[in-house]
C-alpha cells in the first residue's frame, strides 16, 4: 500500500514538473518580449527628450559594454540611456535628474577666451592614465574619478587640483574640431550680414580644417549610430549630424560660417547617401554658396560601395576602425574632382510632360544587373529586417542572378533599343545588357572596363569627362566578369550617350536605384564636378590591400 502511494506521489510530482516546464517554455518568451518592448519604449522616450543645442542627446543601450555606474545616482547600471555627446550613462528613471544636474558638452559658449576643461565623473575608458600622477584611474567599483568630455583626459578626484591651469586642448585632433567660442562669435541673425571669419581664426588650431560628419543612422545595420557617437566624443556635437532627421542641405549650412575652402565632410553611409549629399552640395552652388562647398570623404556602410572603392576608402566598414584614425585620414587625403552626370528620361517618343532627371555618380545600366537590383530592392522593401548584413545582401544578389540565368528576362535587348554615342549610332550584337560607367568599380568591386586585363583598352578615369559603355551577354556573363574569367564587350567612350527603348518594359538602374521602364528616350550628359577626397596611401596599408576594409583597434562605447 505504501509503495503504491509513493508511486502515485511520484507520478503527480512528474506531472507538476512537466506542467511547470511547459508554463516556463510558454511564458519565458512572452516575458522576454515584454521586457525588450519596455526597454525599447524607455529608449524611445529617452531619445525623444532633448534636442535643444547643448542638451543631452540620449540613446538607449540594451547592455553597457563595461562596468557602468549611473552618472546621476551613482548606482550600478546594466542598461539604460547614455548621452551620445558627453558619454553620461544613467538609469531610465534618472534621465530627468541627469538633465537637471549634469551639464552636457556645449556646442557653443560665450566665454571670451579658450574653452576650459569640462569634467564628467565616472565611467572612464578601461585603459587610461591620470594626467597628473600617471596611474590608472577608475579602478574602484563605484562612480569615481573624472574625464574631460572634450579632450578625453582623465584624472583622479584627488589629482584634479594638481593639474596645471590652462585651456582644454580640445582633444588629440584639434585641427578637426570646431571650437565652441568660435561658433558663438560668428553666429548671426537671419537678417544680419555674415561674419568676417578671418578675424576669429586665431581661436582655432594651426592648419584648421573642421570635419563635418553626416551619417545615415539606418545604414550598415544601424552601425552608423554607434559610429556617430564615437565622432561626437572627438568633435563638437554640432559637427555630427544624423541625416535621418536633418536634410543634407540644412546640415551643410554650417560650412557657410567657416572660412571658404576649409571644411571637409565625412559621409557615413552607402553610395546612395553619398549621392544625396552631393545633390545638396549642387544646391549650395545654385544658391550662390560655391565658395563654401566642402570636399567629401566616405566611410562606407553600404553593400556595394563602388564609389568608396574608387576613391580608396575600401570595400566597407567592418566595425574595427578607430574614429580618430579615420578623421586623420580625412585630413591627410588629397582633394580631387569627380564627374557627375545628368540622366534625362523622356517617356515615349513625344511627350509634353517634364522629363524625369536623375543624378549619376557611378553608373547606369539596363539589363540583367538592373533586374537583380530591382528584385533585391522589392524584396528588401517587403522584409527590411532580413537585409541587415552586407554578406546576406550579396548572397541575395547571387540568388537573383542565378535565377535570371535560367529565365533570361532581358534577352534580345539589342532588338529593343537603339544606342547613340556622341551622336553616332552604334550597331549592337546580340546581348542582354548595356552598362554606362563613370567610375572604375561596378557591381560591388568588379573593375568592369578592365575585365581580365588580357586585352588592350583605352584608359578610363572618373574625372576625364568621358563615359565608358560596355555590353554584357547575360547574367552568366556578368558572373564570369566578376570572377575574372571573361571580358566585357567594350562599346567605346563618349561625352554623351543616348539610349532609346523602342518596345516592351525593361529594368533600369542609376547608382543602385532600380525601376521598370517602358518605351522612352534617355540622354546621359555631363552635369557638374564634385570635390571629393582621395584616401591617402596609408589607408590602403591599413586595409591590407586596395579592396579590404579598414582595420585598426576600435574605440570603446557604452
Amino acid at each position: 500500500m505504501g509503495e503504491a502511494e509513493a508511486e502515485a506521489e511520484a507520478e503527480a510530482a512528474g506531472r507538476l514538473l512537466l506542467l511547470a516546464a511547459t508554463a516556463a517554455a510558454v511564458l519565458l518568451p512572452v516575458l522576454l518580449t515584454w521586457w525588450c518592448r519596455a526597454g525599447a519604449r524607455a529608449g524611445a522616450g529617452a531619445r525623444g527628450r532633448a534636442r535643444a543645442p547643448g542638451a543631452h542627446h540620449w540613446l538607449y543601450s540594451d547592455l553597457f559594454g563595461r562596468p557602468t555606474y549611473c552618472s546621476a545616482c551613482g548606482l550600478a547600471a546594466l542598461l539604460g540611456p547614455y548621452c551620445r555627446s558627453c558619454g553620461a550613462c544613467v538609469h531610465s528613471a534618472c534621465v530627468a535628474a541627469a538633465d537637471r544636474q549634469l551639464r552636457c558638452k556645449q556646442p557653443l559658449t560665450d566665454a571670451p577666451g579658450p574653452a576650459p576643461h569640462h569634467w564628467l565623473r565616472g565611467n572612464l575608458p578601461l585603459c587610461n592614465r591620470c594626467a597628473a600622477c600617471g596611474l590608472q584611474c577608475g579602478c574602484s567599483p563605484r562612480l569615481c574619478d573624472q574625464r574631460c568630455v572634450w579632450c578625453q583626459q582623465v584624472a583622479h578626484d584627488d589629482c584634479l587640483a594638481l593639474l596645471p591651469p590652462g585651456a582644454c586642448p580640445l582633444g588629440p585632433l584639434p585641427r578637426a574640431v570646431l571650437p565652441p567660442n568660435y561658433l558663438h562669435s560668428v553666429r548671426r541673425g537671419p537678417r544680419e550680414p555674415p561674419a568676417d571669419t578671418a578675424q576669429y581664426i586665431h581661436m582655432c588650431a594651426e592648419n584648421w580644417s573642421p570635419v563635418l560628419v553626416l551619417g545615415n543612422s539606418r545604414s550598415g545595420s544601424n552601425m552608423a549610430q554607434s559610429l556617430m557617437g564615437e565622432f561626437c566624443t572627438i568633435l563638437n556635437p554640432v559637427q555630427v549630424v544624423d541625416l535621418d532627421s536633418v536634410t543634407p542641405f540644412k546640415a551643410l549650412q554650417l560650412c557657410t560660417v567657416l572660412p571658404p575652402g576649409s571644411a571637409r565632410v565625412l559621409v557615413c553611409g552607402g553610395d546612395g547617401t553619398v549621392g544625396w549629399v552631393l545633390d545638396a552640395i549642387d544646391e549650395m552652388k545654385y544658391k550662390g554658396q560655391e565658395p563654401y562647398v566642402p570636399a567629401v570623404a566616405i566611410l562606407p556602410l553600404g553593400t556595394g560601395n563602388d564609389l568608396s572603392r574608387t576613391l580608396g576608402w575600401g570595400a566597407g566598414y567592418a566595425g574595427d576602425t578607430l574614429a580618430l584614425h579615420f578623421l586623420q585620414l580625412v585630413l591627410d587625403g588629397q582633394a580631387q574632382t569627380l564627374d557627375r552626370w545628368r540622366v534625362r528620361l523622356n517617356k515615349g517618343f513625344y511627350t509634353f510632360h517634364r522629363p524625369k532627371v536623375y543624378s549619376m555618380n557611378n553608373y547606369f545600366s539596363i539589363g540583367p544587373d538592373a533586374l537583380m537590383a530591382l528584385n533585391f530592392h522589392a524584396r528588401r522593401q517587403q522584409s527590411p529586417g532580413l537585409f541587415s548584413s552586407r554578406l546576406l545582401n550579396k548572397a541575395m544578389y547571387f540568388f537573383y542572378g542565378t535565377r535570371d540565368c535560367l529565365v533570361q528576362t532581358c534577352r534580345d535587348l539589342d532588338q529593343r533599343i537603339e544606342l547613340e554615342m556622341d551622336g553616332e549610332r552604334v550597331s549592337l550584337p546580340k546581348l542582354e545588357g548595356v552598362i554606362v560607367l563613370n567610375i572604375a568599380y561596378w557591381g560591388g568591386g568588379c573593375r568592369l572596363w578592365e575585365g581580365t586585363g588580357s586585352q588592350t583598352y583605352p584608359p578610363a578615369s572618373h574625372q576625364d569627362g568621358l563615359l565608358e559603355v560596355v555590353g554584357v551577354y547575360g547574367s552568366f556573363h556578368c558572373a564570369q566578369i566578376h570572377v575574372g574569367l571573361a571580358d566585357p564587350l567594350r562599346l567605346g567612350q563618349a561625352h554623351t550617350v543616348r539610349l532609346t527603348l523602342k518596345s516592351s518594359v525593361m529594368p533600369m538602374q542609376v547608382d543602385g536605384e532600380p525601376w521598370d521602364q517602358g518605351p522612352c528616350t534617355l540622354l546621359i550628359s555631363h552635369k557638374t564636378r564634385a570635390l571629393m577626397i582621395q584616401a591617402p596611401p596609408e589607408a590602403a596599408t591599413r586595409r591590407g590591400g586596395p579592396e579590404g576594409s579598414l582595420e585598426t583597434l576600435s574605440t570603446e562605447g557604452p
